[in-house]
Parts: C-alpha cells; sequence; structure tokens
C-alpha cells in the first residue's frame, strides 16, 4: 500500500518504520524538523517504567513496549535507552506514588522499599523529613528522544521511504486518501495516518470534543555543586509523592536535570501559541518541588522548554477512523514509551483495517502477546 504519515513524533516514526519495513510505500511528512524541538516527543528524554496503578493494564503493556524498543535498536543499530531503573516517593498515604507501588506489587514486579533515612542516605537530594518511604525499581529509565528521532528518520531513508521536513499540511482530505500541503504539493495515497498530537485539531476540527490541549512546561536545572554525582547516579523519578504530580530524569544522553510536573499546565486553543517561557516560570515549576527535594533554592535554572499535549478525558491514548484516515494520538503526557509498540499495533491497523483491536490495546484492555 501507499501510505501518507502527517507527523514525525515518535507516533509518526514509528509507525512508518513499522509499515516502512513491512514492504509499504511510506511517505512522513512533518511540518518541522526532525526532531522538532515544538512537537510533544522533540525533549531530549523522557521516561519509561513498569510503575501504573494497579486499575489500569499499561504495567503489563511495558513488555511489549521493550520488546517493541529492541526490535527498533536492532533495526537502526543504536539503543537509546538508559536503563537506569526509577524511584517513587510516597509522601501521603493514598498518593500515586503508593499507587504505583500497588501495581507493582500486584504484578510481582521488582521493587525494593526503602525508609527515609535509607533513601537519604542513597539519594541525598532528598530530605528524609518529608516523606513516609521511598520505593526502587529496576525496570525503568531514559530514553534519549531526540536520538531515537534522528536515527529512525535516517533509517527510513535508507530503506526507501520518502521523508519531508519542513511541509506544513493545510488540509487532509480523509475520503479520498490525499494530504494537500502549504508548498502546493499533493501527496495522493491508499491510507492516510495522522499523528500530529496537539496540532490534530486544527485540521479535524470535530476532534475537539474528545481532545483537549494544554500548554505545559519543564525546567532544566544545574544543582548545587555537591549533589552533581548524586543525580548523575540516580534513577529517574517517576512520583515526588504528595500532590505534587512531579517527575525528574537526571542528566543522560547529553542532556541535562530536567523537572516536570502535570500541575504545570493551562488549556490552549493553539499549539503554536505561548510557546515562549514567561519570567519565572523555571523557578515555579522547581519551587513545586519542595518537599521532597531539599535545597530546592540552590538549584539554578538553565533552560525552559515548552510543550503542547492532547488530553483525553480519562488521560488514555486515542484512535479516531475517519474515510481513508486513521488519527492515533499517544495522549496525556505518558505515551512516549510505549512509541515502538504503538507504531506496530497502527501498522496492524492499517493493514487490517480492524482499528477496533488498535482502540481496545490502547486502552489496555488486550494483554500484551
Amino acid at each position: 500500500m501507499k501510505i501518507a504519515i502527517v507527523g514525525a513524533g515518535i507516533t509518526g516514526l514509528s509507525t512508518a518504520w513499522a509499515l516502512t519495513r513491512r514492504g509499504h510505500d511510506v511517505t512522513l511528512i512533518e511540518q518541522g524538523p526532525i526532531p522538532n524541538p515544538l512537537a510533544a516527543s522533540g525533549d531530549h528524554h523522557r521516561i519509561i517504567r513498569r510503575a501504573y496503578g494497579n486499575a489500569t493494564g499499561y504495567g503489563r503493556m511495558i513488555t511489549e513496549a521493550y520488546e517493541a524498543w529492541d526490535e527498533l535498536w536492532s533495526d537502526i543499530g543504536q539503543n537509546h535507552l538508559d536503563p537506569r531503573g526509577f524511584l517513587c516517593v510516597s509522601r501521603e498515604p493514598g498518593d500515586d506514588a503508593e499507587d504505583h507501588r500497588d501495581g507493582l506489587e500486584q504484578g510481582g514486579y521488582p521493587i525494593e522499599i526503602v525508609d527515609p533515612k535509607g533513601a537519604a542516605r542513597r539519594w541525598p537530594f532528598l530530605d528524609p523529613q518529608t516523606f513516609r518511604y521511598a520505593f526502587v525499581s529496576p525496570e525503568g529509565g531514559a530514553l534519549h528522544c531526540r536520538r531515537i528521532a534522528t536515527d529512525t528518520a535516517a533509517w527510513l531513508r535508507r530503506r526507501g521511504a520518502t521523508v519531508l521536513e519542513n511541509a506544513k499540511v493545510v488540509a487532509i482530505d480523509a475520503d479520498r486518501s490525499r494530504v494537500d500541503l502549504a508548498d502546493g504539493r499533493r501527496i495522493e495515497a491508499d491510507r492516510v495516518v495522522v499523528a500530529m498530537g496537539a496540532w490534530v485539531p486544527k485540521l479535524f476540527p470535530d476532534l475537539k470534543r474528545q481532545l483537549t490541549t494544554y500548554r505545559t512546561a519543564v525546567v532544566y536545572l544545574e544543582p548545587p555543586p555537591d549533589l552533581t554525582g548524586a543525580w548523575e547516579k540516580a534513577p529517574v523519578i517517576l512520583d515526588v509523592g504528595g500532590r505534587t504530580d512531579g517527575y525528574i530524569i537526571p542528566p543522560t544522553g547529553g542532556a541535562g536535570l530536567k523537572f516536570g510536573t502535570g500541575l504545570h499546565k493551562v488549556p490552549t486553543h493553539d499549539a503554536d501559541a505561548n510557546r515562549e517561557p514567561v519570567p519565572g516560570e523555571g523557578e515555579a515549576i522547581r519551587d513545586r518541588f519542595e518537599p521532597p527535594i531539599a535545597r530546592i533554592g540552590a538549584y539554578r535554572v538553565l533552560d525552559v522548554v515548552t510543550c503542547a499535549y492532547t488530553f483525553t478525558a480519562d488521560e488514555t491514548f486515542f484512535a479516531h477512523e475517519t474515510g481513508a484516515c486513521l488519527v492515533v494520538s499517544a495522549c496525556s503526557g505518558h505515551g512516549y514509551k510505549f512509541g515502538a509498540a504503538v507504531g506496530r499495533r497502527a501498522a496492524d491497523a492499517v493493514e487490517s483495517g480492524d482499528v477496533d483491536v488498535l482502540k481496545r490495546w490502547l486502552r489496555a484492555e488486550i494483554a500484551a502477546q
């Protein structure tokens, strides 16, 4: 089949990879460069982890995610996963960290519980007076997003796929399966896959009822000199407990120490709007992390990176079929870790036409095979 894929974030790249390796004629279209720093998957690194609440099936899906990443590493000839494990800190009974622990224990996955004083000895950036316990697991780490994008795009070109950068899509005819570009070019295909993330509602306004776009930001920090070594050896921190909804990725893959929180988001009608950081934004994000991070004011803000995400009401993935067009979105900020697996599953749906199976898998209703 001849397939046009709109959007070269991790979902678009992975779908292009899966379809190309199966022998299809793929054209991948990206409105900016690859990697695109404005895209949801355009930052330096993202967390992969087994931890999810016991009520979801996403923890089990990580097995398939790891298998898909291994398949991609084999093809591109590079492994862009830093498997340093992950840490969670619980500050209140029933907080997200405790929910993650319950899910891991129910699934029989490996974790080690550490009391506050022991945790502060191992990870001296923690304030032991501010949390109940911590736990660490080896099944996680950091994925290096920009390296993945660069090498996957290069692989696609070597395998004969057409990769168009800085090619803005202005219209998609889902019934005729064609894509119009701002420069006047028209791409004809048998099927169109749309993986535009926060830009989907611009071309499919009817989906605004199901997708809400938020503007978010993360901050890169320079830690106090005496803690630099501790951070360089630290696991990724999936949750800092309480109501902070915070995560931290230590320096890895050439990128710095990143702090982010799900509390720092505002709805927006335009994924391109307000992308410049505002004064004090980095400090505002940073300061949400005390507690449990000690001496947070001593961390110097180096950079603030904005992002735009689409969110569904239940914060799961999203798939929608209209005509010969399949829209797929790894919604709500937790989708990158499944990226290679999403691409393979989306390719299955393109080949079989069974989008219902894809939707069920994206909702974690289908166990990994």
